[in-house]
């Protein structure tokens, strides 16, 4: 579903992405892991189509920043960006008219009741709190029902009724062959909804493995984030040709 090949991002001097490559199965969740700085939010703006890069990014059979992608993609970014001047109904509303959704009404109602935003429809994006804000942006994300869904940090801000509602849709749309694409640095956070996690440390991909493999060898997710992000690495670190492409 996603193909990222020898994608390099650099800002200035600075290598954000250094030659990434990896392949996201349709139905599976992914968790990119990585500290801070370690460019998850950087190839997560490049698959969106959102900056310049070297390499090739394709979405199903087509490249990335094309119409046939992006009907296919959608993103629910780290930080909101809400338009003061228009409630919560018609961000909704904005968001169906520009992917031309049909028969959305109820959907939206149904992600509106999931997050307790039922009695905040009217309210303005710049009246809404700031947790108020992120469950509207992960509606906004949801509501075109992509088949491809990258999400950048996603728990943050979130109350524990509304990373329940996540996790148990993030649950569904996995059930339903959709792709997912959990960037984020909390690791608890995602500990049980993934297929496979990808680390990242210095703009490189520095493990990519499935839960089978992870659990055959005997650690954690925690334990192999440690492993990798601090130095203690065995030879048997990487479980795939991706993996293994990117080792330094």
């Amino acid at each position: 579903m996603l193909d990222v090949s020898h994608v390099t991002k650099k800002y200035g001097k600075v290598v954000a992405c250094d030659d990434m490559s990896f392949h996201l199965d349709p139905g599976s969740v992914t968790v990119l892991l990585g500290p801070n700085g370690a460019g998850k939010s950087t190839i997560m703006k490049s698959i969106i189509g959102f900056l310049r890069y070297e390499g090739e990014i394709r979405v199903g059979s087509y490249e990335n920043k094309s119409v046939e992608a992006r009907r296919l993609l959608g993103y629910i970014p780290e930080m909101p960006s809400l338009y003061p001047n228009l409630t919560a109904s018609e961000h909704m509303e904005f968001i169906a008219r520009a992917y031309r959704l049909k028969n959305y009404r109820q959907f939206a109602d149904e992600l509106f009741e999931r997050f307790e935003l039922s009695e905040k429809k009217r309210k303005f994006g710049d009246e809404l709190s700031k947790g108020m804000q992120q469950k509207l942006n992960i509606c906004l994300g949801l509501l075109p029902q992509p088949k491809l869904l990258l999400l950048d940090e996603p728990m943050i801000g979130l109350d524990p009724h509304a990373i329940k509602q996540l996790k148990e849709l993030i649950e569904n749309m996995r059930a339903e062959g959709r792709t997912l694409l959990v960037s984020t640095h909390i690791i608890d956070s995602v500990d049980m909804l993934w297929d496979r996690t990808i680390i990242l440390q210095n703009g490189t991909v520095r493990a990519n493995i499935t839960r089978d493999e992870l659990d055959a060898d005997g650690r954690t997710l925690e334990q192999l984030f440690f492993d990798v992000t601090e130095g203690v690495e065995r030879g048997d670190m990487a479980h795939s040709e991706d993996a293994e492409a990117q080792e330094a």
